[in-house]
């Protein structure tokens, strides 16, 4: 029961007053009376109390109850996923300590002032009881189970959601609006035991077939001191390579990268391994996987010369040579007759009649390349218009451009033109060094940055080590031309020295839209090819390379685009977007999924227009559930009426991690994150009276509280009947009027 208060409460002064005066006028009332002063003081006694009581009344003396508060729901959201029969809660599962705190310490407090409801989440809420309170469940996701909870409870009074869990969320939905207040209890150790963890292993872009592609692993061991990890690569499930990395301190994440070069034309799975320990905590995280697709086709590379060039023959041959590129190229050779300038076309028969002007005219006809190389060509080559369809083609296409030679940066070259913010560096700010001299190697000679020494243009060899020699190894270049530094974003991957030793940037690329900008100001380069073995193919690699790089972000009219992984049981997205050839998004199209198993079993789906922003990005959305773990192949055809408009195929990697059993210690952060959001509050497992005081404090409880006005009943009339009925008695008989 809740203490006596007043609905008309005085001030403590007021409160002396009142009495003060009632003692007045009692003592005043009696004061001349002819009467012995012990029947004289009983009158003033009873004349005393009942005008005592009669301020009380007036004050109106009320009690609340919790009566009304067995109306109010307090929803026990119990976790019950795989992480809560981790052993770390004191020597007991997560899930059993769990069951005790629900048991032992919340309903014996709530239950018999609440409508108490005990439930479980992970893959579905349940209703369960605390007895059959179990640890199986493949996910958790706390912000979809708390509005799970909301709308199980909606228009039903709710003080508050009590959440036991250990933090592990691995849901994406952001916390609900208008969810009751959410008090958490996290269950668990903040430190962990004896476990060894990946932690992550993440792929670089497939290049192209037969690349080596770095494969960036961070594991960490905890409870075994700097003893070596032992992590052991697969491919497709066979081992092919092992290593042992010390750690520098217990809990110390190390990290290291290995090279592969996966098969050709198939998709291949990576996975890198750790060898449970005796008494391993959590032997589930020890090994992730990624999957590695190789480009789905040959990228077009148009090739545009300002002039012919003695370089422009080095490089042709070089990409020439690379089966995955399908080059065109556009030579001005000089002006006829009538001054008007010709040029000399290598392109396929299909793709001449756009190239005759020199330059598409058309988003069809650029848009169907991959990649723009523009060599020694000036502003004056290439219309306003062509200027700015280039610059469409990297940011709206995802188009990749390469600018090379001095005729491009000088005047009257690409400066002061809609291409200019295309690029990673300043072309009018003739700034000094981009970076410490100290990076330089000689006179034109190539030097790395630490960003360059990882990139994958940059790769020559088959580690870091290797890439380094062969670098060192180039011969020196004829030039470099001299331009401003880096803008905001872009990466300096290489640099030079002219005069003085400063350093300069000669390889520099950004991310421009939706696609890639790259800048190489040195001249001569086919130095390295002519004055090297002719077994050394560092100067093919290296722009076969930097043209793969800038195209693969282009994508085809229709492309479909996939998580970058899941977990058995979860329901995917697959995005598909749907342009024509000027890669203007299509709205009237129907879009067929078809997705195949690891089994072999095929599902199909109907996707969805979604529209967003202006339409530019509009996009078809399906959904696919997973059971198994593997390779989930994905095909979208696009059809309109009876029409192929185009299709598309993509693949995504199922249950590649582990991740509800990733880094098993309590999560702290997440419970807090809930708890303020909501307005709760993070509690321990003895704070079960602050979390009874926080309930019915909240408003839903204050508005259902019983108020028992206790001024209005027969008894407060009687008492006041009884009192004067006494005084008047009283003075009757002791002679008194």
């Amino acid at each position: 029961m809740a203490p006596l208060t007043f609905a008309n409460a005085l001030p403590w002064w007021g409160v002396i007053l009142v009495v003060g005066a009632i003692a007045t006028v009692s003592w005043l009332a009696y004061a001349r009376s002819a009467v012995a002063r012990r029947r004289r003081n009983a009158l003033i006694a009873l004349r005393f109390v009942t005008l005592a009581l009669l301020v009380v009344f007036l004050m109106r003396p009320i009690r609340s109850s919790d009566d009304g508060m067995r109306d109010v729901v307090v929803p026990i959201l119990v976790d019950a996923s795989r992480s809560m029969s981790i052993e770390d809660a004191d020597g007991q599962r997560r899930i059993d300590r769990a069951r005790d705190v629900v048991l032992h310490d919340l309903l014996p407090v709530l239950a018999p002032r609440f409508q108490v409801e005990v439930l479980t989440f992970g893959e579905t809420l349940e209703v369960t009881a605390p007895a059959n309170l179990a640890a199986a469940d493949r996910r958790s996701d706390l912000s979809g189970a708390i509005a799970a909870v909301r709308d199980r409870y909606r228009g039903h009074p709710v003080a508050g959601i009590v959440l036991i869990s250990d933090g592990g969320d691995t849901g994406v939905n952001p916390l609900p609006d208008r969810v009751p207040p959410v008090y958490a209890i996290g269950i668990g150790s903040q430190t962990v035991g004896r476990d060894r963890e990946v932690i992550s292993v993440t792929a670089a872009e497939a290049i192209f077939d037969d690349s080596r592609i770095d494969l960036a692993v961070s594991a960490v061991s905890h409870g075994h001191g700097t003893e070596p990890l032992a992590l052991q690569l697969l491919e497709n499930g066979r081992p092919i390579e092992a290593r042992r990395i010390s750690p520098a301190a217990d809990g110390v994440p190390i990290q290291t990268t290995f090279q592969v070069a996966p098969p050709r034309g198939s998709a291949t799975v990576y996975t890198v391994e750790v060898p449970a320990a005796a008494e391993e905590l959590v032997p589930e995280n020890n090994a992730r996987s990624v999957l590695i697709q190789p480009p789905a086709r040959a990228r077009h590379l148009l090739f545009v010369e300002g002039a012919p060039g003695f370089e422009h023959s080095f490089l042709k041959r070089a990409w020439a040579g690379d089966p995955g590129l399908d080059v065109d190229s556009i030579v001005r050779k000089g002006k006829n007759e009538q001054g008007v300038d010709t040029y000399y076309i290598q392109a396929s028969r299909s793709r001449t009649d756009a190239l005759v002007s020199g330059y598409p005219t058309r988003a069809e006809d650029l848009f169907a390349y991959d990649a723009v190389v523009l060599a020694n060509v000036e502003a004056g080559q290439l219309t306003r218009e062509q200027q700015e369809l280039t610059r469409a083609f990297v940011g709206r296409r995802g188009g990749g451009l390469l600018v090379l030679g001095a005729r491009s940066f000088g005047k009257p070259g690409l400066g002061d033109t809609p291409l200019e913010e295309v690029l990673p560096l300043q072309l009018s700010d003739r700034g000094d060094a981009v970076l410490p001299a100290s990076l330089s190697r000689g006179m034109n000679r190539v030097a790395l940055t630490a960003a360059g020494e990882f990139h994958p243009v940059m790769q020559l060899g088959a580690g870091l080590d290797d890439t380094r020699k062969r670098w060192d190894g180039t011969p020196s270049l004829a030039s470099a031309v001299p331009l401003g530094g880096p803008r905001p974003g872009a990466s300096v991957l290489a640099v030079t020295s002219g005069a003085g030793g400063v350093a300069r940037a000669l390889v520099a690329v950004q991310r421009y839209g939706e696609g890639r900008s790259m800048v190489f100001t040195g001249e001569g380069a086919w130095r390295w090819r002519m004055l090297l073995p002719s077994s050394d193919k560092s100067y093919d690699t290296f722009w076969r390379q930097a043209v793969r790089w800038l195209a693969v972000t282009a994508t085809d009219p229709v492309a479909v685009t996939l998580p970058a992984g899941g977990s058995p049981g979860d329901t995917l997205p697959v995005r598909v977007a749907v342009r024509n050839a000027a890669f203007v998004s299509q709205s009237d199209v129907a879009v067929d999924v078809q997705v195949t198993s690891p089994e072999g079993r095929t599902q199909s789906v109907r996707a969805a227009l979604v529209r967003e922003g202006d339409g530019e990005g509009d996009v078809y959305v399906g959904r696919f559930r997973t059971e198994a773990p593997g390779v989930y192949r994905v095909r979208a055809d696009a059809v309109r009426g009876s029409a192929n408009v185009g299709s598309a195929a993509a693949a995504v990697l199922v249950g590649g991690s582990d991740p509800e059993m990733s880094d098993p210690r309590v999560n702290t952060q997440v419970l807090q994150r809930l708890a303020l959001a909501s307005g709760g509050r993070v509690l321990t497992r003895g704070d079960s009276a602050a979390l009874l005081d926080r309930l019915r404090e909240g408003s839903p409880v204050a508005r259902l509280a019983v108020t028992h006005d206790l001024w209005h009943t027969g008894w407060s009339f009687a008492t006041i009947v009884m009192l004067l009925g006494a005084e008047w008695i009283l003075r009757r008989r002791w002679g008194l009027r």
